[in-house]
């Protein structure tokens, strides 16, 4: 317990390194210098206005210069990487290689997925580091079986079956309605993610994708802040079905399970 309660303090601070990249990186700024500062009025943050969540509750979620509100991405993003990497610590503590492939992937993800909410973009950079965490990572991938050849083999296969997939989708969604369904970003992204989950993992993070998005647009429609022609973001809702596989993968059969029919 107390290494899972270590790692959820470790992910708190961990997040809020990740809201700098997701701040900086899309605008193409270095994520280390200049040190951290109010969005709004530049000011450096003082290291004890910059505790993970403590500091938001302190300061009534302002800034102590300006006195502008701050965003809840900030505590949220925090609290939500603190909470991904305890729950992965506790699953994969006796698998330290899996563990540290997991981790920063889960990390990967978590970024793009702010991103391509922020910014309907999801960087072909992000995609290639998860191919590649699933490469390297395959020889030790629990969800993989043989040799390190037929690992990697597998992890091959999950990459093309990922990609190949949206790829289908997004031309018959191009046929359908007669504009792009699905970015570009999102074909390399579910490559990298069918390397790690291999092609079990990429049927079922594309059906609980799909499932999320449709819930998150229905919630749009019923808000009226989308109609039905609105562009909505995919990535973050593959992302989010990758980020349950890492911590378990859910087989197909699985989710044929628990369906009413």
């Amino acid at each position: 317990m107390l290494i899972v309660i270590t790692a959820f303090a470790l992910g708190l601070l961990l997040g809020s390194f990740l809201n700098v990249c997701i701040a900086r990186l899309p605008r193409d700024e270095s994520i280390v210098f200049p040190a951290s500062r109010c969005p709004k009025c530049l000011s450096p943050i003082k290291f004890y206005d910059n505790i993970p969540v403590l500091s938001f509750i302190v300061l009534g979620g302002r800034c102590r210069s300006c006195r502008e509100p701050i965003s809840y991405k900030y505590p949220f993003i925090e609290l939500l990487t603190g909470l991904v990497t305890a729950l992965l610590v506790y699953k994969w503590w006796g698998s330290p290689l899996w563990l540290a492939v997991s981790l920063l992937s889960a990390y990967v993800l978590i970024i793009v997925s702010v991103i391509d909410f922020e910014t309907m973009l999801i960087s072909d950079a992000f995609s290639l580091a998860l191919f590649i965490l699933g490469a390297a990572g395959s020889a030790f991938n629990p969800y993989f079986q043989g040799g390190w050849a037929a690992r990697l083999a597998s992890s091959a296969v999950g990459a093309a079956s990922g990609g190949g997939f949206i790829w289908a989708l997004a031309m018959l969604g191009k046929k359908i309605y007669k504009k792009d369904a699905v970015g570009e970003g999102d074909i390399f992204l579910m490559g990298g993610i069918g390397a790690l989950c291999g092609w079990q993992g990429v049927v079922t993070v594309v059906v609980m994708a799909s499932f999320f998005g449709s819930v998150y647009g229905v919630s749009l429609l019923l808000l009226k802040r989308a109609d039905r022609m609105s562009h909505m973001p995919f990535g973050p809702f593959l992302a989010l079905g990758a980020l349950v596989n890492l911590y378990s993968l859910v087989k197909p059969e699985d989710l044929f399970m628990v369906l009413p029919f």
